[in-house]
């Protein structure tokens, strides 16, 4: 199970390129979702429909029938966006890849982030319906 401090041991690391996904960022995605699984876990929400890219991953947290969208930047070209500079907004379900209005958050305040947008899911999603 991965944590912060294990994650940040990743900031400023150049992770290798090419036509194949290398082992270097598939253990780093790993370790990554599973940070997300716990943080899910402890906050009683549920970690679905995670989509493992090249070199990038969005997933939907789940709580109840509120979606809260994450994506992570391609870790080659936005070196450390996937800590500072990550993407999250409300959506209807787990395939509304378009959701409502962007927000952005870092790792370590994500959480909060996921909560006050639960916390506000029907208002923003009224904006859209």
């Amino acid at each position: 199970m991965a944590n912060l401090q294990e994650l940040q041991k990743y900031l400023g690391f150049q992770f290798s390129t090419g036509s194949y996904t290398g082992e270097d960022y598939k253990i780093f995605q790993n370790k990554y979702i599973n940070y997300l699984r716990t943080l899910a876990k402890k906050n009683g929400w549920e970690l679905v429909n995670v989509g493992r890219g090249h070199y990038c991953f969005s997933a939907f947290f789940k709580e109840g029938e509120k979606y809260v969208y994450i994506s992570i930047p391609d870790v080659r070209f936005w070196h450390d966006d996937w800590y500072l500079d990550i993407l999250l907004r409300n959506a209807h379900h787990v395939k509304d890849y378009r959701g409502c209005r962007n927000y952005r958050t870092d790792l370590e305040d994500l959480a909060a982030e996921v909560r006050r947008l639960f916390g506000i899911w029907e208002d923003e999603t009224a904006e859209w319906s």
